[in-house]
């Protein structure tokens, strides 16, 4: 059996990698449930806004997909692995309010919203942990956090009077 070692990519040092870790991946995971979930919402979303949530989900989806993609790869990056299978996002992430079938659009946008502010709150908490151990890091919450409340400004313009 051949045996892997593991040497990380940068200078950054262990103590970075876990912190930056310790931060980035509840955000991917999150960004991962966010982008599983906002398919669901896509596929069975119904009503009089149709079209225009249906297509402002998938924009929700690919973002997500980007951003989770970005966190994990950092955390990969400074030399640690990442879980991110179904099965751990499942056991990590809260539940969502996204139905299991369809709904109106309505209380589509309204789980869509409930899910990003969930990751919101990590992306900030990562952003304000990142501060003291690795900007680099930081910088990629940052960019995360601008594109979740970019789209969740789309989707809340929907409900908004």
């Amino acid at each position: 059996m051949t045996k892997t070692h593991t040497t990380p990519a940068t200078a950054a040092g262990p103590e970075v990698a876990a912190g930056t870790a310790q931060f980035l991946t509840p955000v991917a995971l999150g960004l991962q449930a966010l982008a599983v979930n906002g398919k669901q919402a896509h596929w069975n979303v119904r009503g009089a806004n149709f079209i225009a949530i249906h297509e402002v989900l998938d924009s929700v989806v690919a973002h997500a997909q980007t951003g989770a993609d970005d966190a994990a790869e950092r955390i990969v990056a400074l030399g640690l692995p990442i879980d991110a299978r179904l099965a751990t996002v499942n056991d990590k992430v809260k539940a969502t309010a996204v139905p299991a079938g369809f709904a109106q659009w309505e209380d589509v946008v309204r789980a869509i919203i409930a899910d990003m502010d969930v990751v919101i709150a990590d992306v900030q908490a990562a952003i304000d942990g990142l501060d003291e151990i690795d900007l680099a890091s930081q910088d990629i919450a940052l960019a995360i956090k601008e594109s979740l409340e970019k789209d969740r400004w789309f989707l809340f313009a929907h409900l908004a009077e």
